[in-house]
């Protein structure tokens, strides 16, 4: 059941033409949703970017469509957080576009958080990288941010599920809405363990123009932003000015000359975006307190590799390598390489992909 400043900013934000800067600029003239509805719409002051006011029609109470969005907020458990609601994000209100009102599943927004965008037809390796970053961070007690999209964000919002941490998917549509349905599991695991959010009204489809505006909220919410994968004309890049403009740090994985995903995180690195190779790179500028080294098995006293295994670790890279390409490097027979490749990943030195490919652990 809605409260009675949750059915006021409900009604305001269902006003077609008003939009966040018009209610926004309402808010600071009469402090409350509840205080602007006592005033008909002919007395408001105008609000920027809104030409006519006159033309405004709030959604009266028993509004069809007012009523649909109040029962599909009850059936799932949505909340709305207007900006003057105590719960209400404080590093939104920072930004010079906050969104008037969010939309809220799962578990509260707290603490701080760290964001990961990049391709959504991302490489294995690439995929790879992520998970173990986002690990690494998201068993520190760091919220992982992203957008849900396929690639690098999905990657991003399951190994920080999987580590047992939290994560924020900001939505490009409706928070009763799953884009791509694919992602329909992830998004319930994410409400679960969690939060989704959106500053859309429910039932917004995922129209292209909305995502933009979902990046600055995965940027304001963030005390940095990680790039992984991105052609020099990929959306992610948007999410990358947002956090310049949000004073967040900006940090990006280097790919190779040659691969087009790596267009833009490159030019990043060229324009002073930290280099990253693994997460011990993001927590030495935004954590230090966090940045205790994590166990090498390389340093592990306790493990040892033996030349043969040195010897194919130096051999794999963070792209991946079929079997026959490392057998044809190393010289080993196909029974000597399988057996010195299961034992590297017993002991954490590599891991297989798909398709009898194999990458370097990052750790070692």
């Amino acid at each position: 059941m809605l409260t009675v400043t949750e059915r006021a900013w409900l009604r305001l934000h269902l006003t077609r033409g008003l939009g966040r800067l018009g209610l926004l600029h309402l808010l600071a003239a009469y402090g409350s949703p509840e205080e602007i509805l006592c005033h008909p719409v002919s007395e408001w002051p105008q609000p920027p970017g809104c030409r006519r006011l006159a033309l405004l029609q709030v959604p009266a109470e028993n509004d069809p469509y007012l009523l649909e969005v109040t029962a599909t907020l009850a059936d799932s458990g949505i909340r709305i957080i207007g900006f003057n609601d105590p719960d209400y994000p404080p590093q939104l209100r920072t930004i010079h576009d906050p969104p008037a009102l969010l939309y809220q599943r799962g578990c509260p927004i707290e603490g701080e958080a760290l964001a990961v965008v990049g391709a959504r037809n991302a490489s294995d390796s690439g995929k790879f990288l992520t998970r173990e970053i986002c690990t690494d961070i998201a068993s520190r007690d760091i919220t992982i941010i992203s957008g849900l999209a396929r690639g690098i964000d999905s990657a991003a919002h399951r190994a920080a599920l999987a580590a047992g941490g939290t994560t924020i998917a900001v939505l490009g549509c409706g928070i009763d809405l799953v884009y791509p349905l694919e992602n329909t599991a992830l998004a319930k695991q994410i409400i679960e363990q969690g939060t989704l959010l959106s500053e859309y009204a429910p039932g917004t489809p995922p129209l292209a123009g909305n995502f933009p505006g979902r990046n600055r909220i995965i940027s304001a919410l963030s005390c940095g932003v990680l790039i992984v994968e991105a052609t020099e004309k990929s959306g992610s890049l948007i999410t990358a000015d947002f956090a310049l403009e949000h004073g967040r740090e900006v940090f990006a994985i280097p790919g190779a000359v040659t691969a087009a995903n790596s267009g833009g995180v490159n030019s990043l690195l060229k324009q002073g975006a930290h280099l990253v190779t693994e997460a011990r790179d993001i927590l030495d500028i935004l954590w230090p307190e966090h940045a205790t080294a994590r166990p090498n098995p390389a340093n592990n006293p306790e493990i040892s590799f033996s030349e043969q295994e040195v010897g194919i670790i130096r051999l794999l890279s963070f792209e991946p390598q079929h079997i026959d390409d490392l057998a044809r490097k190393s010289g080993l027979t196909p029974i000597e390489l399988s057996v010195t490749l299961l034992q590297l990943e017993l002991r954490g030195g590599l891991t297989q992909l798909p398709g009898m490919r194999y990458i370097r652990a990052s750790r070692i």
